[in-house]
């Protein structure tokens, strides 16, 4: 058994080393194998290697000769160029050559001529003077006299017929502009129809007895103090018949006391603290109509978006007045008259009717703030944002500036339709009378005048020229000198007509 199991390990021995160096004469074989077919791949890549070098090179010369051949061709045309350029620039300087002589050949003849033309100036002057010396022999005048002589007569010449050239563009200009103006403004006072009334500083309040009088002036005079205190106007209480007067510059604090008078009459309690009520009764009521009056005028010429404290301004214009004409219904016509000429021109109506109804919103506080009621105005509309044009237009209706817009000269030109229309304003007799002496004086200011005349209210000047000093083209630019002087010196509504008159009379009798 034991035996049995000794040979059983040495087979098992035996086996395990037959199969050791069986395995590994199996794995040298496979070696020797791989490095055989290693060196069999290696000496065809070697071999593929130095075919593909032979290829590459082979390309590379044939890529180099072709390079070689463009570079010869492109060698050879750049010196085909250059020759050819060369040839040309040859060629230019040889006719550059050609050309200088040329230029030196007429520079010399030009100079032979200019010797020539400088002679001739110089035998030119001599013979100028030669004459020069003999006209003044002839004439008995010197160089400098006949030319003062001759000047002269140019500019009476160039005078005359500038005048005569004026005389025709002012025909033909007023002959279209007339009749444009006369269309445009009598469609405007056609759809303008405006009323005025005449008022004056004060106001007359009826009395039902002279028994009122009295009750009004009360005891030792509390009353008509208290009247007067609180309204600051003046009450007149003289002998005429059931009338009580009243007095006072500012026509809102009149109306307030007219108001508070005729509450207090037609209640019969007349004493301090009813006066007081009444009086302030009145001064909201005012108040009232004031703001109810500016807002019907805002919608009478189709305005929107105005400040609430202008609307109230323009109600205040109703109870002031200019030379007896209401500015609420002037500014109104104004607004009116300047819409339809900016409609007619089409010019921008919505702003001329709205610089036309602010126009003298000044007015309406010239009484409380000092100043011209232009200044004021433009005040009051900068305070409350009012459109720049508006503002402008308002500005200029008077002339403080120059209009620059179309809507400005347009309320201008309302403004005085408006004012100078007959029966719209009255004037003081003295300055009626100083006025027509002014435009008599300014017509006599000119030598040539021989009489003159204020004739129609002051709205033309009727002159007599004298006729052996001036002649009927002179009287073209002596009517310009005198207008420009009116405008320069008088201020005046509407225009002012001068008519130069130019007569000859021829006296002869028979015996």
């Amino acid at each position: 058994m034991f035996i049995k199991i000794l040979l059983a390990l040495l087979y098992i021995g035996v086996g395990l080393v037959g199969g050791y160096f069986l395995r590994q004469y199996m794995s040298e074989c496979k070696i020797n194998n791989a490095t055989k077919t290693a060196n069999s791949m290696v000496e065809d890549a070697i071999k593929e290697g130095e075919r593909v070098k032979k290829e590459k090179l082979l390309e590379a010369k044939e890529e180099i000769h072709a390079l070689r051949t463009e570079l010869d061709k492109e060698s050879r045309d750049r010196r085909n160029e250059l020759q050819r350029l060369e040839k040309r620039v040859i060629f230019k300087e040889e006719n550059l050559d050609k050309k200088l002589e040329n230029i030196e050949k007429k520079e010399e003849t030009l100079n032979e001529k200019n010797k020539k033309i400088e002679l001739k100036e110089s035998e030119l002057d001599l013979l100028l003077k030669k004459q020069l010396a003999e006209l003044e022999k002839i004439s008995q005048l010197t160089f400098e006299e006949a030319r003062e002589l001759l000047l002269a007569n140019v500019e009476n010449k160039i005078t005359r017929e500038m005048a005569i050239m004026i005389k025709n563009k002012e025909a033909e200009a007023k002959a279209e502009a007339d009749k444009k103006a006369r269309e445009i403004i009598s469609c405007a006072i056609q759809k303008c129809a405006a009323d005025h009334v005449s008022e004056s500083t004060v106001s007359v309040v009826s009395l039902p007895s002279d028994e009122m009088k009295g009750r009004i002036i009360g005891r030792e005079g509390r009353n008509i103090r208290t009247l007067e205190t609180l309204t600051g106007v003046d009450l007149i209480i003289d002998d005429t018949p059931e009338a009580v007067i009243l007095s006072a510059f500012d026509p809102i604090k009149r109306e307030i006391a007219r108001n508070a008078l005729e509450k207090l009459i037609s209640d019969g309690r007349i004493h301090p603290a009813r006066i007081e009520e009444m009086v302030n009764h009145s001064k909201k009521e005012i108040d009232d109509k004031i703001k109810e009056m500016g807002e019907q005028a805002v919608f009478e010429v189709g305005l929107h978006k105005l400040h609430p404290e202008i609307i109230k301004l323009i109600g205040r214009l109703h109870y002031r007045t200019s030379y007896g004409q209401n500015i609420l219904k002037h500014s109104l016509e104004v607004a009116y008259l300047a819409g339809v000429m900016a409609d007619e021109l089409g010019a921008n109506a919505k702003i001329a009717r709205r610089a036309g109804l602010l126009h003298d919103i000044g007015k309406a506080l010239d009484h409380e703030i000092e100043g011209p009621h232009v200044a004021i105005g433009v005040d009051i509309l900068k305070r409350y944002k009012e459109n720049n044009d508006v503002i402008h237009a308002v500005e200029a209706h008077h002339d403080d500036v120059e209009p620059k817009t179309i809507e400005a000269v347009l309320v201008q030109a309302a403004d005085a339709i408006s004012a100078a229309r007959p029966g719209a304003r009255r004037e003081t007799l003295e300055t009626y009378i100083k006025r027509l002496q002014k435009l008599e004086e300014i017509a006599m200011s000119f030598p040539e005048v021989d009489k003159s005349f204020a004739i129609q209210a002051g709205r033309e000047v009727r002159i007599l020229v004298k006729s052996d000093e001036i002649d009927d083209v002179g009287m073209v630019l002596t009517a310009k000198e005198i207008a420009q002087r009116i405008e320069n010196e008088l201020d005046y509504p509407g225009q002012i007509k001068v008519n130069l008159i130019r007569e000859t009379r021829v006296t002869e009798y028979a015996k």
